[in-house]
């Protein structure tokens, strides 16, 4: 198997491999391209995100900057909202809902590393996808964690960190995200 993939398998993989290297160096360039638009022309944002993420709904902003990995692997439904300094790490699939709101500086990431030093100096990695279902609303310097989806209508509280799924219909808040409070 190729280091491709057997991350796309959800095993180990080396993030060094020539292959991921080149995946990673046309996402940075396909960012700098969005990344230099002017703010206040959205269809020229809407067209270079139809070319670099996997697909993209209607009435989609994400402001400055925007930096991922892959691009491709990403998957944004209609009436998003992406706020500034948005990073997400798509090495596998990232799945966005319908109405769906991100706050500033928010992390979303599919990837992880070894706990082992050994391990870690051999550039492995791993990887799991990330689902965000519709209508839900996550607050600014959030981070989700790889494997992670996040329920129907679920708010996610500014700060936290997202290490396991959080039910539909709910409000979670800290580090790691807990559920405080049902939403009715």
């Amino acid at each position: 198997m190729t280091e491709l993939e057997k991350c796309y398998a959800g095993l180990p993989y080396r993030f060094n491999d020539p292959e991921m290297v080149a995946l990673k160096k046309a996402a940075i360039r396909e960012c700098e391209r969005f990344n230099s638009i002017d703010g206040t022309d959205n269809m020229a944002q809407h067209e270079q995100l139809e070319r670099m993420l996997g697909s993209v709904g209607e009435h989609i902003w994400i402001g400055k900057t925007f930096n991922c990995d892959r691009g491709k692997n990403i998957y944004i439904g209609n009436n998003f909202t992406g706020n500034h300094n948005l990073t997400i790490l798509d090495i596998r699939e990232v799945r966005i809902g319908d109405n769906v709101m991100i706050g500033p500086h928010t992390l979303i990431t599919t990837v992880s590393h070894p706990l082992s030093p050994e391990e870690r100096r051999e550039a492995y990695a791993w990887a799991k996808p990330v689902t965000i279902c519709d209508d839900v609303w996550i607050g600014g310097n959030v981070t989700i964690l790889p494997g992670v989806t996040i329920g129907k209508g679920a708010v996610i509280g500014a700060g936290a960190v997202v290490t396991t799924d959080i039910p539909a219909r709910c409000v979670a808040v800290g580090s790691p995200a807990h559920v405080v409070k049902e939403i009715g």
